[in-house]
């Protein structure tokens, strides 16, 4: 039955009979006969079948619902069971939002010090694509906003506040400057996260309130090209503030914080809400509790 139920996930997740199959591990014959037998043993029909995969039935959802939770109860059992006989092991995946990268060695580095036998997958995405592996259980732990959109039926430990600074060259407009506001920010050229990213959204949103929009003269996914940018001295960005201090930017480039207001979001771990957890998941839990402390501390 669990072996049936991982091929209806994988099913659900790839929305393809053969990038299943291979996904695990089969013949696309085995998947699909394993598929058919669950429906057998259930009594409904699960998938909407014709030359190729064409979506769930209405009961094939409530039934990938109960069946997240029974694979993951299992491979909590299992990880359980493996710990008991040699330690905490196994890879730990988790995915980021790319603000949030810089801090992921606050939860990893002491967990791998108490856990040698645990290895580590980190990626980095959006929020939206964070929960979504957390979802399809692609990913142990996601680290995204907790404040600013629905998170769904997640377990949450909050890590830090989010604050935004202006990130600009000396000679620069402002660059002189204690503060600026986001209305003065606007008008400088900047480089951005793209509009699927969170952060972004997240300051387009303050820059509307503030009554301006800004249209930025180059956008990425990727941190790396806007640091890159911004030390060539003719870009400026918004970033938070933690992670200019984690770059450690120096002169000539100065970080300037934006005020009228001085906004805040706060990020965090996110896990599948589960009891029990699996024993790699509650050590990570465990770090995050411990930086959890720390965060309310400072507010």
């Amino acid at each position: 039955m669990i072996d049936k139920l991982e091929f209806f996930i994988a099913l659900a997740r790839q929305q393809h009979f053969g990038r299943a199959a291979e996904e695990c591990g089969v013949t696309q014959p085995t998947l699909s006969a394993g598929i058919k037998q669950l429906e057998d043993i259930l009594g409904v029909m699960l998938v909407q079948r014709g030359s190729r995969f064409q979506g769930l039935t209405p009961e094939g959802r409530q039934v990938l619902d109960w069946a997240r939770r029974i694979v993951g109860d299992t491979r909590a059992m299992r990880d359980e069971m493996r710990a008991a006989r040699h330690g905490l092991s196994g890879r730990m995946r988790i995915a980021a939002i790319p603000t949030a990268l810089a801090m992921v060695p606050k939860l990893t580095t002491p967990m791998r010090d108490k856990h040698p036998g645990i290895t580590f997958s980190i990626l980095s995405r959006t929020s939206i694509e964070v929960l979504s592996l957390l979802g399809n259980f692609e990913i142990d732990a996601g680290i995204t906003y907790l404040d600013n959109e629905p998170l769904g039926r997640v377990t949450s430990v909050p890590l830090y506040a989010e604050r935004y600074q202006l990130i600009t060259a000396v000679g620069n407009e402002y660059s002189d400057r204690q503060k600026v506001t986001w209305e003065e920010v606007s008008t400088l050229p900047l480089c951005l996260l793209t509009p699927d990213m969170q952060n972004r959204r997240i300051i387009d949103q303050h820059l509307a309130d503030a009554g301006v929009q800004v249209r930025p003269t180059l956008e990425s996914n990727s941190m790396i090209v806007l640091f890159s940018h911004i030390r060539t001295g003719k870009w400026s960005s918004i970033m938070p503030l933690n992670l200019a201090e984690t770059f450690g930017f120096a002169e000539p480039i100065r970080a300037i914080p934006i005020v009228e207001p001085d906004a805040s979001h706060t990020v965090g771990l996110v896990v599948a809400r589960r009891d029990p957890n699996t024993t790699l998941v509650q050590a990570l839990l465990d770090e995050a509790m411990a930086l959890a402390g720390d965060f309310r501390r400072k507010v």
